[in-house]
């Protein structure tokens, strides 16, 4: 038995979820008010038998793993840890984990020692003069200098690995750090010369990489250390190591892109900014800072604060479950600009931020004449899909409203729009099916084979990662599996899901990925465990909404809102019907 599979027999979610909210039976079940959203009548129940829960309010849900994980925060890994140390479990050392560990710790050192020789030259050599004076120039002191350990790289080819190497370090050591670098004839030398150097370090203060900026006008101007084990530039924000306590005192995040933009800003006393480095804001930097704040805000010129707000502006509120804002800057400046010039009219930017879905909306009808047909059914197609997207329902009504009256029309023609994209049977009344005989299992089954075969499926065929796109997250009860699925979604090999993946999860993506499928007919494999998958989800939801009902028509006792779960449980079974009729059709066309 695996520690995943250990913990779980030995966690009693009730005992868990009744830490943090105060549940009252409900039959064999239990309710309470939701910890995720505001609301009067619970919405929120504990399936103690399925060792599972769920909330029809903000329709999300799991078992304890997930539970903790959305409530404090928390990875996959920092879960379990927590859930073993609460139910007596101790996490075996495992081998790989502690070369692992061992590795990043080594890499760690490494350049800590490289920020160090950097920080040396820039205060100290005579080759430094030129980047000092850029630094000086730009307004920085020295004190800022040391607090973002500013360095510079000397313009020889192989100065570092000299160094680095008296200090017992070894070149291959010095390559994976992504240190040095080697050229096609296979010479190894230093990757950054003749460069200012910026440490980026992770928030428990470890060097995990660096930035560089030229010193003359050559291109790029800023270059990056390559991926390492220690290093992941997608999920890494500079300067979270300075700004982590400034984010919780002040529980927001400002977002910038470079890394001059994050120094200012200090410098000056706003000590809750971080910057992503020049790329796109990502779903893991968002995901890591709403372990501190639900409150983001996006300063980033107008170019890429658009393309954030299209693209990933909703999503991004769909991690944190908050209002995203954007901070419009003036024409041609970047914050260092503006905080420069005038610190407090940097604060009315922040403090007049908009949300991104309304920064989104005045982008696009912006560049249309929405006095004609013609463009107010083309800002209708541009923006539904980003309306259409949010998981608070509460907000998505408001933006369709704000939508028709944009374009002049009524609701009811937007509402149709969104039916069209999103075809659904009509609204009737069906009965909500009675929940079955509960069994006498103290636990769900530990592992879940239909979760683990189609995960099989896409791991070794990844071409069919193309059709996941209906496929939630919430259809996997099992947290492990429900992680490895949301990471292979979002890496492009399995070499770098391991990467992405906790180690706690390696052993068991190795099972399910060295699990042997029948190679034979996968499109039919692929449809069905798709089907089963989102059959099973509906299901089990619809039985336990007429579990509910019955319970509420008997005792009156739990205080949900009857209404409301009615209405649900009437949606949940009309989608089974409708996925019930798929099926049937698809048998009648094969026997054809």
């Amino acid at each position: 038995m695996s520690v995943i599979d250990e913990v779980k027999q030995k966690t009693d979610i009730a005992s868990i979820v009744s830490q943090y909210v105060t549940l009252k039976k409900a039959g064999r079940n239990l309710v309470g008010l939701c910890p995720f959203h505001d609301e009067r009548n619970p919405s929120f129940f504990v399936y103690p038998e399925q060792q599972s829960w769920h909330c029809f309010g903000c329709n999300t849900g799991g078992d304890a793993f997930s539970f903790i994980m959305k409530k404090e925060g928390l990875d996959f890994g920092e879960a379990l840890s927590l859930l073993a140390q609460r139910a007596g479990v101790t996490i075996p050392s495992r081998a790989g984990r502690d070369e692992e560990k061992e590795e990043k710790e080594r890499l760690y050192k490494i350049n800590e020692a490289a920020a160090r020789y950097f920080h040396n030259l820039l205060l100290n050599s005579s080759e430094g003069v030129k980047a000092r004076n850029y630094f000086q120039g730009r307004g920085f002191t020295d004190k800022t200098a040391s607090e973002f350990q500013l360095g510079y790289s000397s313009n020889k080819w192989d100065d570092l690995k000299k160094y680095l190497q008296e200090q017992g370090y070894t070149e291959d050591e010095l390559v994976k750090a992504g240190l040095l670098v080697e050229s096609e004839s296979g010479r190894i030398y230093d990757r950054f010369r003749n460069k200012l150097m910026f440490p980026i370090l992770d928030i428990k203060g470890h060097v995990i990489g660096f930035g560089a900026r030229v010193l003359d006008d050559s291109q790029p101007k800023y270059v990056n250390s390559p991926q390492t084990p220690a290093f992941n530039k997608s999920g890494s924000l500079y300067g979270i190591n300075l700004a982590a306590a400034g984010i919780r005192q002040q529980d927001t995040a400002v977002i910038v892109e470079g890394y001059v933009d994050v120094i200012t800003a200090h410098q000056n006393g706003f000590n809750n900014v971080v910057a992503s480095m020049g790329t796109s804001v990502t779903e893991a930097q968002v995901s890591s800072l709403k372990r501190l704040t639900r409150n983001l805000v996006l300063a980033l010129d107008a170019d890429a604060a658009g393309e954030e707000a299209m693209l990933r502006g909703v999503s991004y509120e769909n991690i944190i479950e908050s209002e995203i804002r954007v901070a419009i800057l003036p024409q041609g400046k970047d914050p260092d600009d503006v905080v420069k010039e005038d610190a407090d009219a940097w604060r009315r930017l922040l403090s007049e931020a908009m949300p991104i879905v309304d920064y989104t909306i005045n982008m696009i009808a912006g560049k249309l004449d929405l006095d004609t047909a013609r463009d107010k059914s083309r800002a209708v197609k541009e923006l539904l899909p980003v309306i259409t997207a949010m998981n608070d329902k509460v907000r998505q009504a408001h933006y369709i409203q704000k939508l028709a009256h944009l374009v002049k029309v009524s609701e009811r023609t937007i509402e149709a729009e969104l039916s069209r994209l999103k075809p659904g049977p009509e609204r009737k009344r069906v009965a909500v099916p009675a929940p079955e005989k509960a069994t006498d299992t103290p636990r769900a089954l530990l592992s879940n084979r239909l979760e683990e075969d189609y995960l099989t499926l896409l791991l070794q065929h990844p071409e069919y990662k193309a059709n996941t796109e209906n496929i939630l997250p919430e259809y996997f009860f099992n947290s492990e599996n429900r992680e490895v699925f949301i990471t292979w979604n979002k890496v492009d090999e399995l070499a770098r899901l391991r990467d992405a993946l906790d180690v706690t999860l390696h052993e068991h993506l190795d099972v399910i990925a060295s699990r042997e499928l029948p190679s034979n007919r996968l499109d039919e494999k692929d449809a069905d465990y798709r089907q089963r998958l989102e059959e099973r989800y509906y299901k089990k939801l619809a039985e336990e909404i007429g579990g509910i009902l019955a319970i509420e028509a008997a005792e009156k006792g739990s205080g949900a809102d009857v209404a409301k779960l009615d209405e649900i449980g009437i949606e949940y079974s009309l989608h089974l019907k409708e996925l019930y009729d798929r099926k049937s059709r698809k048998r009648l066309e094969s026997r054809r």
